[in-house]
């Protein structure tokens, strides 16, 4: 009998499994993408700023922390006034609600006895309600009261009127004192971000880039006390011809001069004061919304110096500004007060020969420096 076929398929010899192929692409996909990364172009590093663009920013950062710390001084005061304020009201408005429970007991009172009398309706209901202002327009009652009573009740009506008045005035001085200190914080908030980003972009320099930004901060200062000294030389020009012109002593009898030089000398009087405490406070830190003893803002210094000559300035620089008359450049006078940028966020005090004492910025300390040192706005003298 013939053999039969077997049905079985051979074995595959050499068979790869899907796994094994998987992998294999895998593996090709990945060399790929390695080849395309090694031939990619590296991304180019940002480039860092110049030293001077450096000390442009850390200026523009201190004179933005400058401006925010005067929006800090306004809401500060601000603040203080209205809470002052509202304390005001708010004692006023207990006053109120004596005098109005005083007269309630007095009409009570009145109710009091008119029970004992047995006539308790309806003036016993009107008496001693809660809120007798329902029954204040019923004549039958009106013409059951003496005149005291009436006295009383009319009292008792205003009194009434102006509690109310004093508690809505009260309130709505709460609400003016909230935005306030809203804005307070804000302001608080905006210097201590730009002093943040200040320190920041300083904290980033090597100490070559220091050592650099320091000598440009030299030159600066050489520049500014360059044009201080050329100011010294004109005022001590102009101040000579006027003593040339000025008639010799014992030549005039008129009272035109002595009252021109009692003026003088009072405002020189001041101004010594202003600057003898100005000078005590020389080596004390700037810490900004300080207003002494221990430390200043800018504002703050030409207030307290001024305070010690008998003068009450203004707590911010957009203020002080507005007081007294202002001056040129060329006309100033130790005492005076100079101030600086576009929107008046900087002040010192004028000590002479292009001088100024002031209280620079965060870091630094109140110190002599030239006016020069910053773009001037302008100046006043105070008193």
């Amino acid at each position: 009998m013939p053999a039969l076929a077997s049905h079985r398929k051979p074995r595959a010899r050499g068979r790869i499994t899907p796994a094994v192929g998987l992998t294999t692409a895998a593996l090709a996909s990945v060399t790929l993408l390695s080849t395309q990364s090694a031939t990619a172009a590296p991304a180019e590093p940002k480039p860092r700023p110049s030293i001077e663009e450096v000390q442009k920013k850390v200026d523009s950062l201190y004179r933005q922390a400058g401006t925010a710390t005067q929006q800090y001084n306004k809401a500060k005061t601000a603040s203080a006034e209205q809470r002052a304020k509202v304390d005001a009201l708010l004692e006023a408005a207990a006053k109120r609600a004596d005098k109005l429970n005083e007269t309630r007991r007095e009409l009570g009172s009145y109710a009091a006895a008119q029970y004992r009398g047995g006539s308790i309706a309806p003036t016993a209901t009107f008496f001693l309600a809660d809120d007798p202002q329902s029954y204040f327009d019923q004549d039958q009652l009106m013409a059951r009261m003496t005149s005291r009573q009436q006295k009383a009740v009319a009292d008792f009506r205003t009194q009434q009127k102006e509690a109310a008045a004093k508690r809505a005035e009260a309130t709505k001085s709460l609400e003016t004192l909230t935005e306030a200190q809203a804005s307070l914080r804000t302001s608080k908030q905006q210097v201590q971000t730009k002093l943040t980003e200040a320190r920041t972009l300083l904290s980033e320099l090597t100490a070559e880039e220091k050592a650099r930004l320091a000598e440009l901060e030299r030159k600066k200062e050489a520049e500014a006390g360059r044009k201080a000294e050329e100011l010294a030389r004109q005022q001590a020009g102009t101040e000579k011809a006027a003593a040339d012109d000025a008639p010799k002593t014992g030549t005039g009898t008129g009272s035109g001069t002595g009252t021109g030089t009692g003026s003088g000398s009072g405002y020189s009087s001041k101004a010594e004061k202003v600057l003898a405490f100005a000078r005590a406070q020389i080596g004390k830190p700037y810490v900004w919304g300080a207003t002494g003893p221990s430390s200043y803002d800018c504002s703050g210094l030409t207030r307290a110096a001024w305070k010690a000559a008998g003068v009450d300035l203004p707590r911010t620089t957009w203020d002080q500004v507005k007081v007294g008359t202002r001056v040129a450049t060329a006309n100033l006078r130790p005492g005076d007060l100079v101030f600086f940028y576009d929107d008046i966020s900087h002040v010192g005090i004028y000590k002479g020969n292009g001088m100024m004492i002031h209280a620079p910025k965060p870091g630094a300390n109140v110190r002599e420096e030239s006016i020069y040192y910053m773009p001037i706005y302008g100046s006043v003298r105070p008193a």
